[in-house]
């Protein structure tokens, strides 16, 4: 396993890291979520992404039960807040910030995070109430360095612009072979101030594995056959999409990798990307996928790929 900076961080996190999305929210049973995260640790998986919202804190629940043990230098561990916990408890007021940072603290079983993220921009809250209060969790020594997902160039440069406030080091943005929309703006901006990309489905929600078949039934075991897990995967499994990515294989072959690998580590030929956030219900699915971090691939495949996919 390799690592990356994140950021203008001092954080190290290795290439591939291990997300709670869908999964470890009640997606999979809670013991095999544990031996899935014990897994990614034997690996050298040491970035592990989380939110307070996946399973309404059932997500941060199992993963302070299987960290419990671990050493807390082993391992980086970052959660989000902004989307509703209740019916009261949403967005990145100043109090949002203060409750919702202890009750993942409290659910993690940690004393601090690594990496505190705002998981969506808030239009309802003054950016500097939201970019001070968690300057303040910086310096209570509750968080150690800031992120944000999915916030538009404005937002990114509206934050920066702040006086006496901390500086975001992380972006967390869904990138892949199937959606690049990142590389426009997102990327070249976050390069210039000093921010890494930790991205969120580079592997599309698994259509990317090659998996999913044209007129094929779906895998009895996969994410796209199971009603937890399966929500937003509908735009990904149209037949024109399927066929592009049957044609990947013999590239990935060439490369003398499986298709999530290919896929992995085209997302990590982008050196503004510090880690591929991948989710697992199966072990062995973090074993393929993290004999991605450091494949070397000839540039000529994933240029073919890419005018594969249009």
């Amino acid at each position: 396993m390799l690592y990356r900076k994140l950021g203008a961080s001092d954080l190290l996190v290795s290439e591939i890291s291990l997300g709670s999305w869908l999964t470890y929210s009640g997606g999979i049973g809670r013991e095999r979520a544990i031996q899935c995260i014990h897994r990614a640790l034997q690996l050298g998986i040491n970035f592990i992404d989380t939110a307070n919202v996946y399973g309404n804190g059932a997500s941060e629940d199992v993963l302070g039960e299987a960290l419990a043990k671990v050493p807390r230098k082993d391992y980086v561990l970052a959660t989000k807040l902004y989307f509703p916990m209740t019916s009261t408890d949403k967005g990145l007021s100043r109090a949002q910030v203060i409750k919702q940072l202890d009750g993942s603290l409290r659910r993690l079983r940690v004393d601090y995070v690594d990496l505190y993220q705002c998981h969506r921009y808030d239009d309802d809250t003054p950016l500097a109430e939201t970019m001070q209060a968690l300057t303040e969790a910086v310096q209570q020594g509750k968080v150690r360095y800031l992120g944000f997902s999915e916030w538009s160039p404005r937002n990114i440069k509206d934050a920066f612009a702040l006086p006496d406030v901390e500086r975001f080091v992380s972006s967390q943005p869904q990138y892949s072979m199937l959606w690049r929309e990142p590389e426009q703006e997102v990327i070249p901006l976050c390069r210039k101030l000093g921010v890494s990309q930790i991205v969120w489905s580079p592997l599309a929600q698994g259509v990317l594995s090659g998996k999913y078949t044209q007129g094929d039934a779906l895998p009895t075991d996969s994410r796209a056959s199971s009603s937890r897990m399966n929500a937003f995967m509908g735009g990904l499994l149209q037949p024109s999409i399927l066929r592009a990515v049957q044609q990947l294989k013999p590239l990935a072959e060439q490369a003398g990798a499986t298709l999530s690998q290919f896929a992995l580590a085209w997302v990590l030929r982008e050196p503004n990307v510090a880690a591929a956030i991948v989710g697992a219900s199966r072990p062995e699915q973090l074993e393929e996928n993290a004999k991605a971090s450091g494949l070397k691939v000839d540039p000529a495949l994933f240029a073919k790929a890419e005018e594969i996919l249009g």
